[in-house]
């Protein structure tokens, strides 16, 4: 397989994980039954207006709502509103809208249905601080929790607490109406506390816990946070809180679908596809390292998977900024594993975000080819240099390797797929 036929594989592989979330697709066989009362329609997420407008035209009966996307993310909607706030760091349009929910599942019937769409990036979306609490303060501890390593479970864990809608309290809003959860999930594990923070779920968590995850990672806030941490404010709604109504939750796409979508992709064209998780953290380039060491063990020694195969992984990586550069965990996994493979000649690869966007730029992904480190420094590139500063997109970008997607209306996530085509053996390298 020459690198072009290798790339063009990669690309459909992304296409068809995508494809296989798509709200469109997905949306129409969790239909629920027509209530007695009023059907009212909310949501969060960069998915959220495309699942509002998939669900809005297959719903034959009156309803009305209010569901907030990503700047970028809108799409059209004749009974539902679709607001547009900023991601991942949360800005007043998105807390003008987080009230507006608030009071619109207010002062509902036991005969009324809240039909909640969730994906990632609701938590950004949905920016309503607890009393004594500013906007600027949730911002200042998102910028924090963004640069500083911790886990979507743990970046969460903290907002939730922070917040007065997230933990539940959406959904205490909503009693006595039923909530019909429908999820994108975009986490690891797809649990759906962590899906746009949890507003309309139970949290197992203490503000105890969001304690912890500050001073694991050296956090710091402003005072007032610590106050509401520290004297239990924060506290979220808890499993059988009698405040809280009759919540059923179903995941409509999860990562590990869309990783068998790829693999079915591979499969037609006659590799060997080996799902190696869909849950994977950790540091983007610890990740990027590992995946190496697999695909050159296999390249080298055919071990654990025979030739030709390809290795699919999703989850959500991290990266603790400790350069100038402008992030972004997919395209910085990619560039350690590049750097690791060290000119292998059978190895191919791609990473990206299935939403579209990778940290806060529009190059949702790149590529990855047994000449790119050559390309490189024939132009002058340093890529151990963009590695250290944390800047791998403007090497992608110098490079001519990385892929703008636009918005792709969904949100599964990490996606990554490392292409072996077949044995290395002795190779001189770049």
């Amino acid at each position: 397989m020459n690198q072009d036929d290798a790339q063009r594989l990669l690309r459909r592989m992304f296409d068809a994980a995508i494809a296989s979330a798509q709200p469109r697709l997905r949306i129409p066989d969790f239909l629920p039954a027509p209530p007695r009362g009023r059907l009212i329609v909310i949501g969060a997420g960069k998915a959220s207006a495309a699942m509002a407008q998939a669900f809005e035209s297959h719903w034959p009966g009156p309803l009305e709502g209010l569901v907030v996307t990503r700047y970028g993310y809108a799409v059209p909607c004749e009974r539902i509103e679709i607001v547009e706030a900023a991601h991942p760091v949360p800005d007043a349009a998105g807390e003008r809208a987080a009230r507006r929910m608030l009071e619109l599942v207010r002062g509902l019937t036991a005969d009324d249905l809240v039909l909640c769409l969730l994906s990632g990036g609701g938590s950004s979306l949905l920016p309503l601080p607890l009393p004594g609490l500013t906007l600027q303060d949730k911002q200042a501890v998102n910028r924090a929790l963004l640069r500083s390593g911790a886990t979507i479970a743990e970046m969460n864990c903290v907002r939730r607490h922070l917040s007065a809608i997230k933990g539940g309290r959406l959904a205490a809003a909503c009693s006595p109406a039923r909530v019909l959860n429908l999820l994108i999930s975009d986490v690891p594990g797809d649990d759906p506390i962590d899906i746009a923070s949890g507003p309309t779920v139970p949290d197992p968590t203490t503000c105890a816990d969001a304690l912890d995850i500050l001073r694991r990672y050296g956090i710091e806030v402003p005072p007032r946070v610590l106050e509401i941490l520290h004297s239990g404010e924060g506290e979220t709604l808890k499993p059988g809180d009698p405040r809280l109504p009759e919540i059923e939750t179903r995941f409509i796409a999860t990562p590990q679908q869309a990783l068998e979508a790829a693999a079915a992709v591979a499969r037609e064209g006659g590799i060997a596809a080996h799902i190696l998780g869909d849950a994977i953290e950790g540091e983007a380039r610890d990740v990027g390292k590992v995946l190496a060491g697999i695909a050159l063990q296999a390249a080298g020694r055919g071990q654990p998977f025979e030739l030709p195969c390809v290795l699919l992984s999703g989850g959500e990586t991290t990266v603790t900024v400790r350069g100038s550069g402008r992030d972004g965990r997919n395209v910085e996994c990619l560039l350690a594993l590049g750097l690791a493979l060290d000119g292998a000649p059978t190895v191919h690869a791609l990473a990206g975000d299935t939403d579209g966007v990778d940290g806060q730029e529009e190059t949702a992904d790149a590529l990855w080819a047994p000449d790119s480190l050559t390309r490189a420094w024939a132009l002058g590139l340093r890529p151990r240099d963009a590695l250290a500063d944390n800047d791998a997109h403007a090497f992608f970008e110098a490079l001519g390797d990385a892929v703008i997607t636009g918005p792709t209306l969904t949100n599964v996530n990490d996606f990554r797929a490392v292409l072996v085509t077949g044995p290395a053996g002795p190779f001189r390298r770049p």
